[in-house]
């Protein structure tokens, strides 16, 4: 429940406050949202097999941000800003679509 509601409260005040990303930060936000929803699917399907762990998904969320972050500004370095954004959301997606799979299959037994 209390997932929701944090879920709910954060939508609001989006809405409310209507944030604006930096131009420098705009190429990186996209990659980091694609990183941080592999790390929910993850957790998701962790806690559907039972062995979610608290400490672990943190961890987990924060790190997968950090590095898909730092792949492409490593790629801007190097003029392939492009590819290497396009060859992370192409690994993270492989992973996401993994989860779901595995997630649909235990919650619909197919």
């Amino acid at each position: 429940m209390i997932p929701v509601i944090g879920l709910a409260v954060g939508i609001a005040l989006g809405l409310v406050l209507d944030p604006t990303v930096p131009l420098w930060l705009q190429p990186y936000l996209p990659i980091a949202v694609v990183a941080a929803l592999d790390a929910v699917f993850g957790g998701a399907r962790a806690r559907l097999d039972g062995v979610f762990d608290a400490k672990v998904f943190v961890i987990s969320f924060v790190s997968n941000v950090v590095v898909a972050g730092l792949i492409v500004f490593l790629g801007d370095q190097l003029g392939v800003g492009a590819q290497l954004s396009t060859a992370v959301v192409v690994v993270l997606g492989i992973r996401i679509f993994g989860n779901a799979a595995a997630i649909r299959r235990h919650l619909f037994r197919a």
